[in-house]
């Protein structure tokens, strides 16, 4: 996302770019704020997901950071070039099970790879899955101009100060993803208040269910961790994220912007950057880090919190083939 690269060997989950999340949406659909959209982005080559892993949406409506709805969208092996899925939703204690379990909403619904975005319905909700342009714009020579990436093992000694590290060239612009995309009345969610929306990716190893990746708040994990930290935070749940991880943050802070401990605790509070999670209250307008909408210069961001603001902004302008309609991100680009 804003997690398309994790601690410095950016690489994906187990080798697996089926298994990579990158974004995490939540927002008001435009064309009625009753209703929310979620969109769970994964794969960056935008090909079939993997039929032994669970894709979640994992929900808390009352702020225990415990789901309280899960949806789970589960994949069959592709078959020349065509794939379907499933969605199961589960609520309450149901939806905390790890499984794919609850009410199968989805049974074998079409992958979309064309520009014809393939929409299933069931009752008020609205799914699909399939390749899409990807609306996340980075200047990822830029990040690494700014962190000597070559030069260091982790996120921590950025070069601020001088020339501005930015090339001007969105990394992204021609990119694709694989969407998994979901729109519903906001009271189905049994919400009268603030969401706590987060993803995860687990697959099927030996007979177990290993949870591989993570999804809240944009480019946390891409900054906050080192390549000896990442599969534990990415097999970690959101209700330990505080106990777990304050510290490391803590640490992080103290490198990039020179925070001491108070500054930083207050700061990661204020934020509300723990637990991970991507907070979304829909009575009001979404914006990060009120949900993520597509205009979000997420990396701007994340980069002025860490270094208290003592970077400049890389200047790029958001994607402008997204779409009005539900499933919002725009058609894919054709492969080169």
């Amino acid at each position: 996302m804003s997690n398309h690269f994790t601690g410095l060997s950016l690489g994906p989950p187990l080798g697996d770019q089926r298994l990579d999340l990158c974004d995490l949406y939540a927002f008001q659909a435009p064309a009625d704020p009753t209703r929310t959209v979620l969109i769970l982005n994964a794969n960056p080559q935008a090909d079939a997901l993997h039929p032994d892993a669970i894709y979640r949406l994992g929900i808390d409506t009352d702020g225990d950071h415990l789901d309280d709805v899960a949806i789970s969208f589960v994949f069959a092996p592709p078959v020349e070039g065509s794939q379907t899925f499933d969605v199961h939703v589960a609520t309450g204690a149901q939806a905390r099970s790890a499984e794919a379990v609850g009410e199968q909403v989805v049974s074998s619904g079409p992958v979309s790879f064309g520009p014809d975005a393939q929409v299933v319905r069931s009752g008020d909700w609205t799914f699909f899955a399939g390749a899409r342009s990807d609306a996340f714009f980075f200047d990822f020579d830029g990040i690494k101009n700014l962190f000597d990436i070559r030069g260091n093992r982790n996120f921590t000694a950025p070069r601020f100060g001088g020339e501005a590290p930015w090339t001007g060239i969105d990394s992204n612009a021609e990119a694709n993803v694989f969407s998994m995309a979901v729109e519903m009345p906001t009271a189905a969610l049994g919400a009268a208040g603030v969401l706590h929306v987060w993803g995860r990716c687990s697959v099927r190893r030996d007979g177990h269910l290993v949870h591989v990746d993570r999804a809240g708040h944009p480019s946390v994990s891409s900054f906050f961790n080192t390549d000896e930290t990442k599969e534990e935070y990415n097999a970690s749940e959101p209700v330990h994220d505080r106990e777990r991880w304050t510290d490391l943050f803590v640490h992080l802070m103290g490198h990039t912007g020179g925070y001491t401990e108070e500054e930083a605790v207050a700061a990661i509070e204020a934020e509300g950057l723990l637990p991970d999670v991507l907070t979304f209250d829909p009575s009001r307008p979404a914006r990060y880090p009120n949900g993520r909408v597509f205009t979000d210069d997420v990396i701007d961001h994340r980069l002025q919190f860490l270094s208290k603001g003592d970077v400049p902004p890389p200047g790029l302008a958001p994607h402008e083939d997204t779409l009005e309609e539900f499933p919002y991100l725009g058609n894919p680009h054709p492969a080169n």
